[in-house]
């Protein structure tokens, strides 16, 4: 895993509390949502947040890449690194 990967990894573990997982068992190219690390629409809210926060990324829902930006932690990444403002 890349630093800014691990970051967004950790990041996500705090932000929606997956107490039972630890960065080491999150493979950055496994789905985030659903069958990956199982997190729904409530989670994609917070993690949205937390970019906003961390990184001046701003992803709503209706954004037509939101599928693809959320597809991994792997995409994640490319898509802070891209798009960040801090």
């Amino acid at each position: 895993m890349t630093p800014l990967q691990s970051e967004l990894a950790q990041m996500i573990i705090d932000a929606v509390n997956l107490e039972d997982v630890t960065l080491e068992e999150i493979d950055p190219n496994a789905a985030i949502f659903n069958d990956g690390l199982g997190l729904d629409s409530i989670d994609a809210l917070e993690i949205s947040l937390e970019l906003n926060k961390r990184y001046g990324i701003k992803i709503k829902a209706g954004d037509k890449n939101v599928g693809d930006v959320f597809a991994s932690i792997a995409s994640l990444a490319d898509y802070v690194d891209a798009h960040r403002s801090q």
